[in-house]
């Protein structure tokens, strides 16, 4: 209990006139000065900060996890500079507090004055593990210039080398930007330094990352923290260390000394780079003659290093979530193509070099049934793990709708009905193209995305005109599920491109600009004659061009050739359809099939053609409830063969069984089994193919009857 004015103490009942607890609590006084506390845990890098302590900085409790760098973000670069230096110079120093004012900027872009009082707490080898303070607004206080203690020159000019350094790292995002800028920074200049070496600490380990274009030594390259070298020592003893001649050199890092002689230095500083009051590696100033270090420049030093460790702490975290990121995405990928006769596809996927922002696009190559294959591209909106997470579901989703054998339109509308339902209020657009490699036909849809180009077999490169509906997503939540396809047959030898807009679009450019450029790129650099095996290299080329645009979207790329030795089909499909309960139709698919057998020149296989394909027209009437589609076709290649495909509405697949001596069905299967060289089933849409295939046909030119003409 506490005195009063005339040293009485109050008894214990007594409150003050406004009442309220008396004497008030420590929330209280520092809530009521605009005050709060923080706790920082040096070995973990978690930065509490308490309530009041957040109304300081002017953040929102929700928007806080602990991450020192939520809080220096408030503060402004040169700031935040010159905040790290005071810390990291009381932490070298084995000072036991340290306080320092600084302006902090709030989320209305207006400037306060704070100030930051830290206790550092010291474990018993004195090795700094914890700081307690408070932060409190000091804005009223310093509200008068008087207030304000008066810079002097140097400490202006000190403050202009911090500026013009941190200037300099502000826009560098990777180590290498981060040592470039170093490099060019015009406030090094000042310091006359001629040499900087840098190293990084690197699993217990310091690695030399770069310096001013002088080549190391190895055995200088990679070094233990134990070793005798100066950046080493550093790191270790968290103290800078400062040579001022070459006797000084020569006795106390004689390993060294050589390799600083031969760059004409006599003189240098080796401070460690602290972020969060750890050692994250060292940088090491190299002078001529002999230079002396007076306190002034000492403390520049400490501000300037305190800088460059915020940013290549930056970088190394970019970096870190940048490969987090990237393998994320590429996870989602295919990681392997599938071979078909006849087609070759390339496919690349560049991310945005954004940290954790990867976007949503994609790529895929399908094996459909029948050797088909569909090619697709594809783009979620968004740039972030969200988007690439939804991009995983969907390319799987639409792997699966494609593989079980629906039309490229159902495959689209079924996707874009999933994306809806997911609920996750993003769209995506799409391209898919489904191409049967034999006759040359290639079905495309088109959601909301980029026209493909069409590269000629004489080099002549041009969008290609598809007819387009609304984004995946969108179309279902406004009820428009109907997706036109637009067909094609893509001779021997042309070359569809398809990609995602990270690979046209730049800031400032139109984007129909961005694809006339990238068609020119084509025609530039797959000349005319080029061979497919030359779709790699040039998959890496469009590729490589585009890394060097200012965009910073990810882009994915997929690259379709037909081979220009590839055979058209040697006939057209022939195709009959059976209506529900028609029994009459069997007499004109047995007509169909052996007319064509006969034209195809299919010998003596030609009664087993009609066999089975009778069996297998008539089950497909006498065990499903709808109709039935009948196709038959040569198929061309080193052995020409005959196949047969029955189209039905069932989803139930049909087992090969040995029925009992007694039993009057049950054996056309086996029937099957026996008299073709090869079948099997496929899911189809929402129902089934059920499919067979002959060997010894000689493909003639005929086209047979009742051909509908069509791509199939």
């Amino acid at each position: 209990m506490h005195a009063d004015e005339d040293g009485r103490r109050p008894p214990e009942s007594a409150t003050p006139p406004g009442g309220g607890r008396w004497p008030a609590d420590a929330d209280t006084a520092l809530t009521l000065n605009h005050s709060g506390c923080f706790d920082w845990d040096l070995e973990r890098g978690y930065l509490h900060l308490d309530r009041s302590a957040l109304e300081v900085v002017d953040i929102d409790p929700e928007d806080y996890d602990g991450d020192p760098f939520c809080f220096t973000k408030r503060v402004p670069a040169a700031e935040a500079a010159r905040l790290e230096a005071q810390v990291t110079q009381a932490i070298m120093s084995g000072r036991p507090r340290y306080g320092v004012y600084f302006r902090c900027r709030r989320r209305d872009g207006s400037i306060r004055w704070t100030h930051s009082q830290g206790s550092i707490q010291r474990d018993t080898t004195g090795r700094p593990y914890r700081v307690i303070g408070i932060l409190r607004d000091a804005t009223e206080e310093l509200s008068q210039p008087a207030a304000r203690p008066a810079p002097d020159a140097e400490r202006l000019r000190q403050a202009g080398v911090v500026e013009r350094t941190t200037a300099a790292l502000a826009h560098a995002r990777t180590v290498e930007e981060v040592l470039g800028a170093l490099e060019r920074s015009p406030g090094l200049e000042q310091l006359g330094a001629i040499d900087v070496v840098v190293g990084m600490v690197e699993d217990g380990r310091l690695r030399l990352i770069g310096d001013s274009g002088t080549e190391h030594p190895p055995e200088l390259v990679l070094t233990r923290l134990d070793d005798p070298l100066p950046l080493s020592e550093v790191v270790r003893t968290l103290t800078p260390r400062y040579v001022v001649s070459r006797e000084d050199f020569a006795v106390r890092y004689p390993h060294v000394w050589p390799y600083v002689e031969s760059v004409g230095a006599s003189a240098a500083a080796y401070l460690p780079l602290i972020a969060q009051a750890g050692a994250i590696g060292a940088i090491g100033l190299l002078y001529r003659g002999r230079h002396p270090f007076t306190a002034e420049e000492r403390t520049l030093l400490t501000a300037l290093t305190a800088s460059i460790a915020q940013s290549l702490q930056r970088a190394l975290l970019f970096e870190q979530e940048h490969e987090l990121a990237e393998g994320l995405q590429q996870a989602m990928l295919p990681h392997s193509l599938p071979s078909v006769p006849g087609l070759r596809a390339a496919v690349r996927y560049r991310s945005a070099r954004q940290g954790r922002d990867i976007g949503g696009d994609w790529y895929d190559v399908i094996p459909l049934p029948g050797g088909k294959v569909a090619a697709v591209v594809g783009d979620v909106q968004g740039h972030d793990t969200h988007a690439a997470a939804v991009m995983g579901q969907l390319r799987i989703v639409l792997r699966a709708y494609a593989t079980e054998g629906h039309s490229a339109s159902a495959v689209m509308a079924r996707a874009s009905v999933f994306l809806n339902d997911l609920d996750t209020g993003r769209f995506a657009t799409c391209l898919y193209a489904e191409a049967d490699p034999a006759s040359g036909w290639v079905r495309m849809v088109r959601a909301g995305h980029l026209t493909p180009l069409l590269r000629r077999p004489d080099g002549r490169c041009r969008p290609f005109p598809v007819l387009g509906a609304m984004p995946l997503g969108l179309s279902a939540y406004f009820g428009q599920l109907e997706y036109p396809v637009t067909a094609m047959e893509m001779e021997p030898g042309e070359m569809l491109v398809m990609f995602t807009d990270g690979l046209v679009e730049e800031p400032g450019r139109d984007l129909d600009d961005g694809i006339g450029a990238l068609a020119e790129r084509v025609r530039e650099m797959a000349p005319p004659g080029a061979a497919a095996g030359d779709m790699e290299a040039l998959a890496d080329r469009l590729c490589g061009r585009s890394a060097q645009a200012k965009g910073v979207d990810d882009m994915a790329l997929v690259l379709l050739h037909r081979d220009a030795t590839a055979v058209s089909q040697p006939g057209r499909r022939l195709r009959q359809r059976l209506a529900a309960g028609d029994p009459e139709g069997l007499a004109a698919v047995r007509h169909m099939v052996r007319s064509a057998a006969r034209s195809w020149a299919a010998g003596a296989r030609a009664d087993d053609v009609e066999l089975v394909t009778d069996e297998l027209a008539t089950n497909a009437l006498l065990h499903t409830d709808g109709e039935a589609l009948v196709t038959v076709y040569p198929m061309a290649g080193a052995e020409p063969r005959v196949r047969v495909e029955v189209t039905d509405l069932s989803s139930t697949h049909p087992q090969l069984r040995a029925p009992a001596d007694s039993s009057q069905a049950g054996r056309g299967l086996l029937l099957v089994d026996q008299l073709a060289d090869v079948w099997g089933v496929e899911s189809r849409g929402t129902g089934k193919c059920v499919w067979c295939e002959f060997r010894g046909g000689a493909p003639g030119g005929g086209d047979g009857d009742g051909s509908d003409g069509g791509p199939g």
